[in-house]
């Protein structure tokens, strides 16, 4: 009883925090405005051009993780990684970070990689993305000190007048997420210390780790990596060019939102819902957009991907339906 009460809580807590979230960010906003938005202020053409990057990213990431099994003997059908990767970000959506582990069982179901093993992967991949992100932080601070001190010098405004602009459930709002993504990442370090009792699987976890050192094609493998957060970008800069206060801005300022919204994301609700929308939304006000049209923006542009999202796990489930296992393939020339 106390196991199911706990997967239920894991399950209802992040939808709440989404759904809170959410609610505070919205309270106050006439639904006929976002109506108005979809309906004639919105440039259809830039959302819909900005969707197969949504997608290349995810093919880039189901590559790259293909090719960090390479050195460890697994061979895995590239199809059935693409599948894997479309079915992790949509179950997702459901409970948080559940996708990590339901891809490493697709693989094991399907081509029978050993899932220790892809989770030793899966943790190579998350290492690398770290890093990344850290590059692109540190590239995004360097770059904006001059624009956000050519802000400050036009309006007057200092770092106590920017934070003058939040409210106390603003605050409460920040503190809450900031608090909510130490807790998950103790939680997945006590996870971590449980699974140092099994050795075997250790072993395999760690072989997956230090598969990068052996991959044949490393200068492959980097351009992955670069690819997926490239194709990431372009899939949320894109949705800039959908509104007339938005375009404006430049690729920089999407940038800093870029980053803050991936940092966001961090905290376990479902496609980041809510903490996404908060920080993203903040970083336009920064940079002269209204409340309300930042508001509206955040919420179009995410429910619009999340939708995209979706639709790729649908996708994937139908395509599972119909692949048989390697196990139950038949070999060329009638082999066994």
């Amino acid at each position: 009883m106390k196991r199911i009460l706990s997967n239920i809580f894991k399950i209802i807590s992040p939808i709440a925090i989404a759904a809170g979230i959410l609610w505070w960010m919205y309270r106050g906003i006439e639904w006929d405005v976002i109506w108005s938005a979809l309906d004639g202020e919105m440039n259809w053409t830039w959302m819909i051009l900005s969707l197969p990057f949504g997608i290349l990213a995810q093919v880039f990431r189901a590559l790259r993780w293909k090719q960090s099994l390479e050195p460890m003997g697994e061979k895995v059908r590239t199809s059935t990684c693409i599948n894997a990767i479309f079915l992790s970000y949509g179950s997702s959506l459901v409970v948080p970070r559940v996708g990590e582990l339901l891809r490493c069982g697709v693989l094991k179901r399907y081509d029978g990689v050993s899932f220790s093993k892809g989770i030793g992967t899966v943790v190579t991949e998350r290492v690398v993305d770290i890093l990344i992100i850290l590059l692109l932080s540190f590239i995004t601070i360097i770059t904006q000190i001059p624009v956000f001190t050519h802000i400050a010098r036009q309006t007057g405004m200092s770092m106590e007048g920017i934070l003058s602009q939040f409210s106390v459930t603003g605050y409460i709002v920040t503190a809450f997420c900031i608090l909510t993504l130490t807790a998950s990442c103790w939680f997945i370090a006590k996870k971590m210390n449980m699974l140092e009792r099994a050795r075997l699987v250790l072993n395999d976890m760690r072989d997956g780790l230090f598969s990068i050192r052996y991959i044949r094609r490393r200068g492959l493998f980097i351009a992955y990596s670069v690819g997926i957060w490239v194709a990431y970008y372009l899939h949320f800069y894109l949705t800039f060019f959908c509104f007339d206060y938005s375009s404006v801005l430049g690729c920089m300022p999407a940038l800093v939102a870029f980053v803050v919204g991936t940092f966001a994301v961090l905290v376990p609700t479902p496609n980041g819902a809510g903490p996404w929308h908060f920080a993203v939304k903040t970083v336009l006000v920064l940079f002269g957009v209204s409340q309300i049209d930042g508001a509206v923006f955040v919420l179009i542009v995410h429910t619009i991907q999340t939708a995209l999202v979706t639709l790729l796990g649908i996708y994937s489930v139908t395509a599972l339906t119909f692949t048989k296992p390697l196990s139950q393939t038949p070999l060329p020339n009638g082999k066994k």
